[in-house]
């Protein structure tokens, strides 16, 4: 089983209210082999929502409390995304769940690369390196066959 990014199973999840519907994700949901999951959801945020950048770094960096999660509204939404990653965990656990699939360029979901200061960067979203470091296989879209 797996934790899947709820956005590609094709739910309106995303900061703008949109879904970045993957076929094969659907799938899994659809076969009952997959938990869809939104982070920024799952601590309270809203959609649509500002979107959110790091202020340096990647997910790694917000966990140990070197980097922030600021919206384009100016609000800072580290604890949010802290808070949205825990609970991911909390069901990935509870599930047995060892393996996620993410939204890539997502501040909470990203696996290879995010956002911060205006540009793309390699990195991790929170709850991606949340996982990650707690033995979760974090992988993309492009990972499943």
């Amino acid at each position: 089983m797996y934790i899947v990014s709820a956005c590609l199973a094709g739910l309106n999840t995303r900061y703008d209210g949109k879904d970045a519907l993957d076929e094969r994700v659907r799938e899994l949901v659809a076969g009952g082999r997959a938990l869809p999951v939104c982070p920024e959801q799952l601590a309270g945020l809203g959609t649509p929502r500002a979107p959110v950048e790091f202020s340096s770094g990647s997910g790694g960096g917000l966990l140990e409390m070197k980097a922030r999660a600021v919206g384009s509204d100016g609000v800072d939404y580290t604890e949010a995304f802290i808070r949205g990653a825990r609970e991911v965990l909390r069901l990935a656990r509870l599930y047995g769940i060892e393996q996620a699939v993410l939204k890539d360029g997502s501040p909470s979901c990203g696996v290879t690369y995010v956002y911060s200061g205006g540009s793309r960067c390699d990195g991790r979203g929170v709850c991606a390196e949340l996982l990650a470091k707690n033995g979760i296989k974090v992988m993309t879209v492009d990972s499943l066959c």
